[in-house]
């Protein structure tokens, strides 16, 4: 018999849908309204590098606006260098862990915790999935996350979030984007009681 999750069940929010369809939009729209009304958040989202109007990457910025290098556009100067690609991207792992899995320390002391996003690139990270895995764990904080959309591929910490019970999963779309944002915010909420 299948039990559909209740809110009064869910401790995190993930959002996911294609690239490009605005979760990150909506993530930093629910930081602001849940920061207005005085929860403590730490964390951390992606933001598209463009150059010229191209995109050449992505980098890392914290809660407080720090900010670091996800990753870059291939060079032949990086291509020697770098075994962590996607795509077209070049990974830096160093960067992206010396700004993230520092904020992993902080959850005792905050109420949500934005991991945007769990994708292929922070996945190369073994201390990241370590970190992403004791974060859900811990009864301290809520999570407030973006996952890839599910393809025919398995990533496995990612269906490890999908099929936690405590977790609720919104799928964002070009066409529900700008009618979601209350019922996640509801979720959010929910879950801070």
């Amino acid at each position: 018999m299948l039990i559909e999750k209740t809110l009064a069940m869910i401790k995190h929010v993930f959002l996911t849908g294609p690239p490009g369809v605005g979760k990150t939009t909506l993530v930093q729209k629910l930081l602001a309204a849940l920061s207005s009304t005085g929860v403590s958040i730490d964390g951390f989202w992606t933001e598209e590098v463009r150059e010229s109007g191209r995109r050449v990457g992505f980098d890392v910025v914290t809660v407080d606006g720090d900010r670091g290098i996800l990753a870059r556009v291939e060079t032949e100067v990086s291509a020697d260098r770098h075994k962590y690609r996607v795509g077209q991207y070049v990974v830096d792992l160093p960067s992206f862990e010396r700004l993230a899995l520092p904020l992993f320390r902080s959850v005792e002391n905050k109420r949500v915790f934005v991991i945007d996003e769990i994708g292929k690139m922070e996945l190369f990270s073994q201390a990241f999935i370590h970190s992403v895995r004791q974060v859900l764990e811990s009864s301290a904080c809520s999570v407030l996350g973006t996952i890839p959309f599910p393809k025919n591929q398995h990533i496995g910490l990612v269906e490890d979030i999908r099929a936690r019970k405590d977790v609720k999963v919104f799928t964002v779309t070009k066409e529900n984007r700008n009618d979601i944002y209350h019922d996640i915010l509801s979720a959010l909420k929910e879950c801070l009681k």
